[in-house]
């Protein structure tokens, strides 16, 4: 995979697992839907949500971009994260969400609804600016193979720009 040909993968793809450092634990990981801006990967979040505390901490996260087809495949992107808390932009992150989620748009009629849960669950946008990739490409048994020509490689990282 090259940078244009992971750059349209994040681009197809709208799952990931978002992994951030914790003070006193493990790294966290959790299943997320992102939207593209630019090439700024944006989240909808709680303020008070644990991700978000880590963004203000840190400001560097790791994404899993998944494709959720068979064979799995992914790729890592590492970013500078910075929170916004613009409520036309939250609102616009979730209602795109929503329309990933659901398979069809999200009508304009509902933005009210999703003002209303936002500013109750006092929600934002975490920005991710990429900065690098790493790639791994997909080994795979298919049905009736032994194994006996798998071969494992190395991935590689690529710079974003």
């Amino acid at each position: 995979m090259d940078i244009s040909e992971g750059r349209a993968f994040v681009g197809d793809n709208h799952t990931c697992i978002f992994g951030y450092e914790r003070i006193k634990a493990a790294p966290s990981m959790s299943v997320v839907y992102y939207v593209l801006d630019g090439d700024d990967i944006l989240i909808s979040t709680m303020a008070g949500r644990a991700k978000a505390k880590a963004v203000d901490r840190t400001g560097r996260v790791s994404l899993c971009i998944l494709d959720l087809k068979w064979p799995l495949t992914y790729l890592v992107v590492y970013g500078q994260a910075t929170l916004e808390s613009n409520l036309e932009q939250t609102c616009t992150v979730m209602m795109k969400v929503g329309q990933i989620m659901s398979g069809r748009p999200v009508p304009e009629t509902a933005k009210p609804m999703v003002e209303a849960m936002a500013k109750r669950e006092d929600r934002l946008v975490v920005r991710v600016t990429p900065e690098a990739t790493f790639y791994t490409p997909p080994v795979h048994l298919d049905a009736g193979n032994d194994g006996s020509k798998l071969q494992h490689g190395y991935g590689e990282s690529l710079p974003w720009r």
